[in-house]
């Protein structure tokens, strides 16, 4: 039996995996309470706002994968759009080439709320101050922090009481950042529920409260303070004070939305993901591009190939995805496609940038992923994109980080979400409601006619990818990550673990699959400002086999060897319909993670 750092957790009534034990705990409250996977779920985000700031907010942003019990699954999408006067033109006025990294130019219509108000509304069971008396709780009369955030805060200390001082004003009372071992408090936020509540209490039933709050978001005190802080002048990245694009008519238009999946079929298995406004096709690229027969598991054959699919599908990724109506996701997942694409891998580590062409169409790289081939002076590979923790420089220059949540309920209803955005070090606290609006928009190109270009009305294309599995046609497995750039290189590894490997404990080792070595390369433009890429590169953990790291340095590789725990922070839950069981496992990296459930 292989070692793990924990047992895959099994049980019959339900199963929540989140990156936070308080999230998970409050979402296994819900499910207790009665309430199924979608009350718990949103009981368990708006706790994940409160405890892991650094990491999202309730102005960030979040897809959400569903699968009812019985039913179809969907793709919600909680990605908010660039505002209509985020154009191009405007930016480049600017003397901008790269949509900032923090402020309020890099903000979308927020996203994040009214998604989980929808799901609530459609497919729980509680109501609005069921679902938010655990985040309300947390707020209002503290949690005592995990490192991470006091790190954040020290980390951008200066620019709080330089420049974002209602920053300041919440995380660094009386001076002194948030402390573990200390409780943490925000009241602003949790009066901001609290007045919520009170605005929606006469709206009706459940669903027209829930509605009611929609409204307060998108028109009411919320959106007003919003928009006043958009046009708050700002320092961020470019160095400059800058006020941002998001109006009244932005938020008032906006709504979050149901969609199909985008899916492919792998051995028996079905990988459900959101669309090419996402990165979450590149998984699929990446299983579509596996030969018939996998070499060993955790050789130096089985990670070169993983790792050189991963920089094709990449590089289709630059080329295609966006929010764009011509994106050709059947071509790029066609067998011939990736009958033609796999030849390109051979025995040595291919240090270019090389999209195919699917239906002879001619691919376009930006100017940017053209020039950025050397890595900016100073480019981290382990801290690009959103990384298992968050990087920071004093002038507000934040790689960030994200969470996720999957529960699984008695019923079968299943769930996985990623939600991020919105960070604390991403824009200034908004004063009157306790957190700052969110930064997506530097994923958008500041050039025309790019599938991913900066545009009014258009998602900015993110990193974000929850993913549903389903074997022989049911819903069976629910599970992702944070880590920007690399979520869909770890969740391939994750996912071919539990696939291929044998079954141990009963049931799939997810535990296991979590817990093996993991790695990720940088050979693409990063999604984060300042978008920088490191050809033929690949950081693996110390944990990994001494032979391998040294075959695939032969094979041309650039490898750099991290920490032992740093690759991914994944999430899991499963469900054995045949068998009735239920399953949960979660990371411990980073040392806060945890699944629950019986």
């Amino acid at each position: 039996m292989q070692f793990t750092t924990r047992p895959t957790l099994s049980g019959t009534f339900g199963m929540v995996s989140s990156t936070h034990w308080l999230a998970s705990q409050s979402a296994m409250a819900v499910l207790e309470d009665g309430g199924n996977a979608y009350d718990a779920a949103v009981a368990g985000a708006f706790v994940l706002h409160v405890v892991e700031p650094h990491l999202n907010g309730p102005a960030g942003e979040v897809p959400i994968l569903l699968a009812p019990a019985g039913g179809e699954v969907r793709v919600l999408c909680g990605q908010g759009v660039a505002p209509a006067g985020a154009t191009i033109e405007h930016y480049r006025g600017l003397g901008l080439d790269l949509v900032p990294g923090t402020g309020p130019l890099a903000a979308a219509v927020p996203g994040a709320f009214d998604a989980w108000m929808l799901l609530l509304r459609d497919h729980g069971t509680k109501s609005l101050a069921d679902v938010l008396k655990y985040a309300i709780g947390y707020a209002e009369d503290g949690h005592a922090c995990v490192e991470n955030v006091g790190a954040t805060v020290e980390a951008v200390r200066e620019l709080f009481e330089t420049e974002w001082t209602t920053s300041a004003d919440v995380y660094l009372p009386d001076g002194k950042s948030p402390r573990p071992g200390e409780l943490f408090r925000n009241r602003a936020l949790a009066a901001t529920w609290q007045r919520l509540l009170a605005e929606v209490a006469g709206a009706g039933d459940r669903e027209a409260q829930i509605e009611a709050a929609r409204e307060v978001w998108r028109s009411g005190f919320i959106a007003e303070a919003l928009v006043r802080q958009a046009g708050r002048p700002t320092m961020d990245t470019s160095g400059e004070r800058h006020t941002g694009t998001l109006t009244a008519a932005d938020l008032a238009s906006w709504s979050a939305s149901y969609e199909a999946p985008a899916t492919y079929d792998w051995n028996g298995w079905t990988l459900c993901k959101a669309g090419p406004w996402s990165q979450g096709p590149v998984l699929l690229q990446q299983l579509a591009l596996l030969p018939p027969e996998l070499p060993a598991y955790g050789s130096a054959d089985y990670v070169h190939l993983l790792i050189e699919g991963c920089k094709l599908a990449m590089a289709d990724r630059e080329a295609w995805y966006g929010d764009a109506d011509a994106v050709p996701l059947d071509d790029l997942l066609s067998a011939e496609y990736n009958a033609a694409r796999r030849r390109l891998i051979d025995g040595k580590a291919s240090h270019e940038l090389r999209p195919g062409s699917p239906g002879g169409r001619a691919p376009r790289l930006c100017e940017h992923a053209r020039a950025v081939a050397p890595a900016e002076p100073g480019f981290d590979p382990m801290g690009a994109g959103e990384p298992t923790v968050a990087r920071l420089t004093a002038d507000g220059g934040t790689r960030g980080d994200t969470c996720h949540l999957d529960v699984v309920d008695r019923w079968g209803n299943m769930i996985a979400a990623t939600p991020s955005g919105g960070w604390l070090q991403s824009n200034p606290v908004v004063p009157e409601l306790g957190f700052p609006l969110g930064t997506r928009l530097q994923m958008a190109w500041l050039e025309a006619g790019l599938p991913n270009s900066l545009a009014p009305g258009h998602r900015p294309r993110t990193t974000l990818t929850p993913s549903i599995a389903l074997r022989d046609g049911v819903p069976v497995l629910a599970f992702g990550t944070p880590g920007g750039d690399q979520q869909d290189q770890w969740q391939l590894h994750f996912f071919l673990a539990v696939a291929t490997r044998a079954k141990a404990r009963g049931g799939l080792d997810l535990q296991g699959a979590i817990d093996a070595p993991n790695w990720h390369n940088d050979s693409f433009p990063g999604s984060f400002y300042p978008r920088g890429m490191r050809p033929g590169s690949v950081t693996v953990e110390s944990r990994m086999d001494e032979a391998v790291v040294e075959e695939l340095r032969r094979r041309g590789h650039d490898v750099t060897v991290g920490d032992a725990w740093s690759e991914g922070r994944l999430c899991a839950v499963a469900r054995d319909p045949e068998a009735g069981i239920l399953s949960a496992a979660a990371n411990p990296r980073g040392m806060q993670g945890y699944a629950v459930g019986r």
